[in-house]
Order: C-alpha cells, then structure tokens, then sequence
C-alpha cells in the first residue's frame, strides 16, 4: 500500500482485517497525506477546514468525536487520523519516511516494489502479489501558462505553496481559480491584502455551508433519500440561493454557464460578502501580463504584485509506468476508478472528486480491494471473472444522471450515492453473504 493518507489508512486496514499480510509506506515522516500540515507534499493551509460535514466524512466505523464541529480543521482531522491508525494497529504495518521510488511488473502478475529510507538513504526492493496505490491526486500542481507571464515583475505562486494570509497580507493580489480553494483564498486575501482581484473562467453557483437550518451537504442527502428528481433538486437549490443571497451578476459575479451539479461543489458563503463589500473585485479569464500590469479578457487590467494560481493538480505516479494505468491524455481511466485493464494485481484507491464526504468512500474501497484481494487467494478463477467484468467497464462513470463540465477538475467527479450503490453491488458479487 502506497501512501498513510485516508485512502491508503482504511485500505491497509481492510487489507489486515481480511486476514491478508500488508505493508504501507509513506514518504513524510507521519500520517495523514494532504491533511498533515507540515508535510512536504502537503497542500492544505492554515485556515483549511472541511467542506463537507462530519457524518458524511468520517470513517463509518471510526466516527470523528462529539465535540468536534460540524466542519473541523485540518488540525483536527489529522489527529482523528492519528486515532484511527492507533486504534486499528495500522503503525505496526507502516513504514513512514519511506518512498517508493519503482513499483515494476514482474512474472505471474507479481511486482517488484523499491523503497528509499529518506533518513538514511538505503534502498531494498521487495516482492508483493499486489499493489494497492493510495498517494493522493491532490499534490502535483497544474499551473497555466498566459502570454507574457515569464516577464511579469511580482510574484507567481501557486496554491500548493500556499500556507498562510502571510502570503498576501498588505499586497496587491490577483487569485486565480474558482474552486474551493480559490475561493477560500480569495476570502484570505479580502481580509489581508491592499486589494484582491478574483480571476474565473466561468460563473459558478457559491453554495453556503447551511441551508435550510442545517449543514448544506445534510440538506443535500435528504433530498436525494427522498428520491426528489433532479430537475426538482436543481430549481430547489437555485431557488434557495436565489432567496438567501440574490442575483450573483448584481454583485459582478459572473452568470453561471451551467445548471446546478455539473461543477464540483463550492461551498462558500463568504465570497459574495466581501465582492458585495468591495474586497475582492471578481474578473474573468487572464488574457495576458505586462510587467506587473494583468490583463484581462474583458479588456480590463490590474496591477498586482502577487498572484496566487488556485488552478488544480494532475494525477502523478513518479514510481510506476503510468501506461499501466490506462491513461487517457493526461489522467487514468479505471474500472471504479479502482481497476486498470492493464494488471488484476494493481489497484487505486482514492482517485475520486465526490460530491459529498470522502472517507465513507474510501472505508468501502478499501473493503472492495481487500475482498477482491482475498478472493484471489482464495478462489483464483472466481477473483479473475470478477476482475474480467471490471475491466469491461473502464468508462462506466457515475454522474448522478448530470453531464459533468468537460476540465481536469472532473476527471474523477462522482456523485456520492450512485458510486457507493456500485460499490455495495460489486461487494454482493464479490461474497456469497453481505460485507460487514
């Protein structure tokens, strides 16, 4: 198992509780992936909270404390992970400060897996019947390139360097990217910075985090439980917006160009405040710079003496052959976002962008891999006839009935419900009797 974030947790976990041996490697020197702070690869940032709520974030198996709040802090996520390893003996099985450098192919779909000792340097390789990859999607920055951006006179950062309203404080700030971290950016910097000008390609609809009288997300899975249509969701929530914030265009927002859930959620309800107070100034797309002079498409311009690139990562795997994923341009097409064609015995867990909480969804991958795992152990013929149907099913995708805006950022978009529904059926196939 590659990776002690989330996914790479409740996987080893499963993987153990199926009765399998298992190792995991973590490249930092604690758990926690993206949502340990002080980690190299680490891209949250010091006023980084959850947007979705606990009860559809936690571990179904390891709810996150009473006294938690509805939306924690990256602080204490992290120590919720740090529970979660204890309490399941997890840190018996994992060896942090190691990255795997090669994961390579070997006879009867075997695998060959070199680890580095970051503290000391040594090497050793290993042999695994299977590789599980769990490190992340969220760490590799994806950064545009504008005419005339190498001679531009401020600074360039992208978000993944950003860990503090140090960054931006008492400066002229251009961000860039409307998703949530470019809006949580964009609300940092209206709060510190001498002025703040918010870039979009598109509109977007900038959901509050309650709505109703309860967490939006909470809202959101009611309605889908009742089995309200998705036409009916759309005007409901647009009706709802519309009610409690007004008309985006009236404050200089720009009109969404699609209807509600064909973007990945934003949830913001402090963006339009501070457009509606004058700190931040939304604009569209850059057209190009010019010194420390931004243009943009609507033939405005800015000076500005940092911009902050909000503008999403790609999918990395530096140690592996990344054909063996089934890439498709620039990202891996797999069966459940799990199986690749290309091997049975090489799996991913947690290349998902869900609509709602993540790690419900990575409890329950984790149980499909370890199940399919022991299935081969077991009843090797019966694992490859499931694993043969998987591989059919590459570009099967789970939308939710909505067609999903065509950027990176929805490579992996899936809405919630619809993919655990696969998931619970892949499982009723994968056992004679239901998973516990």
């Amino acid at each position: 198992m590659i990776g002690a974030g989330p996914h790479g947790l409740s996987a080893l976990k499963a993987l153990l509780q199926a009765g399998l041996d298992a190792d995991g490697f973590e490249r930092d020197s604690d758990l926690g992936g993206n949502w340990n702070f002080h980690a190299e690869n680490s891209r949250v940032y010091e006023s980084t909270h959850l947007i979705s709520t606990k009860p559809f974030t936690q571990f179904p198996d390891f709810p996150m404390p009473d006294a938690y709040p509805d939306y924690p802090s990256h602080w204490q996520v992290h120590r919720y992970f740090r529970s979660y390893a204890e309490h399941f003996g997890l840190l018996d099985h994992l060896s942090l400060n190691t990255e795997v450098i090669e994961v390579a192919a070997v006879e009867n779909d075997r695998w060959d897996v070199t680890v580095r000792d970051r503290s000391t340097g040594d090497e050793r390789t290993m042999q695994y019947a299977g590789v599980i990859i769990a490190n992340g999607h969220n760490w590799w920055p994806k950064i545009p390139q504008y005419p005339g951006q190498e001679s531009f006179t401020g600074e360039i950062l992208h978000s993944a360097n950003y860990k503090s309203a140090d960054a931006v404080r008492g400066k002229r700030v251009l961000v860039v990217g409307a998703g949530n971290t470019g809006c949580d950016v964009a609300v940092e910097s209206a709060q510190n910075a001498k002025e703040t000008y918010h870039s979009t390609r598109r509109g977007y609809y900038y959901n509050p985090k309650y709505a109703f009288g309860r967490p939006s997300d909470q809202t959101a899975d009611l309605m889908l439980a009742m089995r309200i249509p998705l036409a009916v969701r759309r005007v409901m929530f647009k009706a709802t917006l519309r009610l409690t914030v007004g008309d985006f265009t009236k404050f200089g927002l720009r009109k969404p160009d699609h209807a509600f859930f064909e973007t990945h959620p934003i949830v913001n309800q402090q963006l339009v405040y501070y457009v509606g107070h004058g700190d931040i100034a939304p604009r569209p797309d850059v057209e190009r710079f010019d010194g420390d002079t931004v243009h943009f498409t609507d033939g405005t311009s800015a000076q500005v003496d940092t911009v902050v690139f909000c503008t999403g990562y790609l999918a990395k795997f530096p140690f592996l052959d990344e054909s063996l994923l089934n890439l498709e341009g620039d990202h891996p097409v797999l069966a459940r976002q799990i199986f690749t064609p290309a091997s049975p015995t090489l799996t991913v867990s947690g290349l998902i962008q869900p609509d709602s909480g993540q790690w419900t969804i990575a409890h329950w991958q984790g149980v499909l891999i370890a199940t399919y795992a022991a299935l081969r152990a077991e009843d090797p013929a019966a694992a490859q006839r499931f694993y043969d149907a998987m591989a059919g099913e590459v570009d099967v995708r789970f939308t939710g009935g909505t067609e999903y805006k065509d950027s990176t950022r929805h490579y992996y978009e899936i809405a919630h419900q619809e993919y655990l529904q696969a998931l619970e059926a892949d499982l009723a196939a994968l056992t004679p009797v239901p998973a516990r």
